[in-house]
């Protein structure tokens, strides 16, 4: 029989997330861009992972999803290190219309702040160029607002449709990052593109000049855009532009239908070889494909494994998983490595997928030292971990390559 013990032990290492360790803001500080890169303090490629919350507009159901519960959750237990604030403008309910909107993304972004993750403010429209001034006055008041924060990205057009890049959407884009930078020097814009910010190819060859930071939208939806995009995306960084998937679903383009595990995973791969960032679409409870929650899930954070669609499942496990490091020589995707079950109470399997690369295993304590090395072949798949005779409590499993480690938290009951 466990002991309550037990469970203050847990919650005391569990919440809040960032306690004992430094937030993703304390790790990376302000964002910039080099070349086709993102950036941190330090000048290391960054790749940010998370969730994009659904459309704001008042009565579509997304909303109630707005709250400080739901991003202090994602923090802990799905261990994002970005959330996406999608404000809808001008479709019914939306920011032109209702002004609660903004109060909704201010208090996603106030709470991101405190807690030391980065947040998009999205300006979630199909058809921004048509309320041109309508986006300057509200990023130059975001700007006045957070414009000192490092947590803080503006995204200043969701998904253009098919209109021109150079004709409709740069000016436009050119317009609002002038407005921003009167006020915010420096802090990370994203720049939407034509057919559902996927052009980015063409963006490529005509970028918006004279501005630093900028960055490009690539959005998709992995049953339905597949090599030909990632194809478009690899052009785009081959001239030099910098990416961040600030939208992409494991289902068809139209948010509904059938997960796609194997193209979400050659997406993800993509991803994290390129040190993309990216949020998944979408943080709510519609009865869509899409979703990662079921109908009727808390909007107070909290979730269960019952509470998450089949959408949900792969993708916080994505999102745990995310890659531990990405440098410019070599990165590792640490989810290619799984372990199960975690939680256990006796014994642990590791599969190590096809991360073959590394030279040993290691258990650790949440001091750091060793209590347990496990030697495997080289071309070992499957390892089981004896935890029987460990005290209850958290522990860290460190994969040895040669060039890095991955690190899984373990938890023995």
């Amino acid at each position: 029989m466990k002991t309550w013990m037990t469970t203050l032990l847990l919650l005391c290492f569990l919440s809040p997330f960032y306690t004992s360790a430094q937030s993703p803001v304390d790790q990376h500080g302000k964002l910039s861009v080099d070349g086709n890169k993102i950036l941190d303090k330090s000048n290391n490629p960054v790749s940010l992972v998370g969730m994009s919350l659904f459309w704001s507009n008042t009565n579509w159901g997304g909303e109630e999803f707005y709250t400080e519960e739901v991003v202090d959750w994602l923090i802990e237990d799905w261990e994002i290190t970005v959330i996406r604030a999608a404000m809808g403008v001008d479709e019914n309910g939306g920011y032109l219309s209702d002004a609660s909107n903004k109060d909704r993304v201010k208090k996603i972004v106030d709470k991101a702040i405190e807690t030391g993750i980065y947040v998009i403010i999205d300006w979630h429209s199909h058809h921004a160029h048509d309320y041109e001034q309508d986006a300057i006055d509200f990023f130059e008041e975001m700007a006045e607002a957070y414009g000192d924060y490092p947590n803080v990205i503006y995204e200043i057009y969701n998904e253009p449709m098919q209109i021109s890049w150079a004709n409709t959407i740069k000016p436009y884009a050119e317009s609002v990052i002038e407005a921003i930078r009167a006020i915010d020097p420096d802090n990370l814009i994203i720049v939407g593109n034509p057919t559902w910010s996927q052009d980015v190819d063409i963006v490529s060859q005509d970028p918006i000049e004279g501005q630093i930071n900028i960055a490009y939208t690539l959005h998709f939806y992995a049953a339905t855009h597949g090599q030909y995009l990632r194809d478009k995306a690899k052009a785009a960084l081959d001239n030099g532009i910098a990416l961040f998937v600030t939208e992409w679903g494991t289902v068809s383009a139209n948010g509904d239908g059938a997960v796609d595990e194997a193209e979400t995973a050659a997406w993800m791969d993509f991803l994290c070889e390129h040190a993309i960032g990216h949020c998944n679409w979408a943080l709510n409870d519609k009865p869509e494909g899409a979703s990662v929650l079921k109908e009727g899930a808390s909007p107070l954070g909290g979730w269960s494994a019952n509470d998450l669609t089949t959408s949900g499942v792969l993708v916080k496990e994505i999102i745990k998983d995310w890659c531990l490091s990405v440098d410019s020589e070599q990165v590792y995707p640490q989810k290619r490595v799984k372990i199960y079950p975690n939680p256990s109470e006796n014994t642990i399997q590791v599969n190590l997928g096809y991360y073959n690369l590394y030279k040993g295993l290691s258990l650790r304590n949440i001091e750091g030292r060793i209590v347990k090395s496990i030697d495997a072949d080289f071309d070992q798949k499957e390892i089981e971990i004896d935890l029987s005779d460990l005290k209850a409590g958290i522990y860290f499993l460190h994969v040895n390559g040669p060039d890095n480690q991955l690190v899984k938290k373990i938890i023995k009951l």
